[in-house]
């Protein structure tokens, strides 16, 4: 079991935020707490630290500190033993006509564009939770929580034709690849992109020889976050150490002792 305190890296720092209302759960409060300073959080620590179950938006990178609820659980996938089912086969071949392009992490307003119609189509709003009061607001949101990165990160562009289908942000750590965030054309009728997004990431990281995919946080009770169990093996960090997470597993994870 790996604690805060037994890490290397004197010069950073943790801090809880305040309360404020969960994104994933109704009715729920939550907090997170936050490493700084972010410039040191490049990808050695960085790769320290997504293994007791942080994660980044842009330059911060935090985990669940609720007081009263451990629904969120650290999740990855264990490269080597994947096999896709067969409604994920299903799904590749489906999809066998994008081709995916590996490019820096930078701002292009073809991304953008496809990043609004995303949010549009989700009926939420834009990453942290926000409203904005005009264009240029959330352009400058995007940038900072998709585009500023310390750590090692790229995008990958999938096309259609030569249409833009779908784009992942994704950090390199040293045991594996992360997935940060991932938006697509959401008109097409019956298309699978978003599952088709992950298994290009596993395979990637079998490429690079990489042994995880972290997918970020799974949470049972919330649409959005619980299909992560549908990519196996999957490990969850629960009560501190990595283990198999099922659909069948107990949830308990107390992020507070991680």
């Amino acid at each position: 079991m790996t604690h805060i305190k037994d890490f290397p890296f004197k010069s950073l720092q943790f801090y809880a935020t305040a309360p404020y209302a969960c994104s994933y759960l109704d009715q729920h409060e939550a907090r997170s707490q936050v490493a700084t300073p972010p410039q040191l959080i490049q990808t050695k620590v960085y790769s320290e630290l997504i293994q007791v179950g942080f994660r980044r938006s842009g330059h911060f990178t935090y985990r669940p500190y609720c007081d009263h609820c451990q629904a969120c659980i650290a999740s990855r996938v264990v490269v080597n033993d994947f096999r896709p089912t067969r409604s994920q086969q299903r799904t590749i071949r489906k999809h066998a006509d994008l081709i995916a392009q590996v490019t820096p992490l930078e701002f292009k307003d073809e991304h953008f564009a496809l990043y609004q119609a995303y949010q549009n189509s989700r009926h939420s709003n834009p990453l942290d939770g926000q409203e904005f009061d005009s264009i240029e607001d959330e352009e400058d949101q995007y940038r900072q929580f998709l585009i500023q990165s310390h750590i090692d990160s790229f995008l990958v562009e999938f096309r259609q034709n030569g249409t833009l289908r779908m784009v992942s942000v994704i950090d390199v750590v040293q045991n594996g690849l992360s997935s940060v965030y991932t938006f697509y054309d959401t008109s097409l009728p019956q298309a699978s992109l978003g599952t088709f997004g992950i298994l290009w990431q596993i395979h990637e990281a079998k490429i690079r020889k990489l042994p995880y995919v972290y997918l970020g946080y799974y949470i049972q009770e919330s649409k959005k976050m619980s299909y992560k169990i549908n990519f196996q093996p999957l490990e969850g960090l629960i009560a501190g150490q990595w283990g198999p997470l099922t659909s069948t597993n107990p949830i308990s994870s107390d992020p507070k002792i991680i």
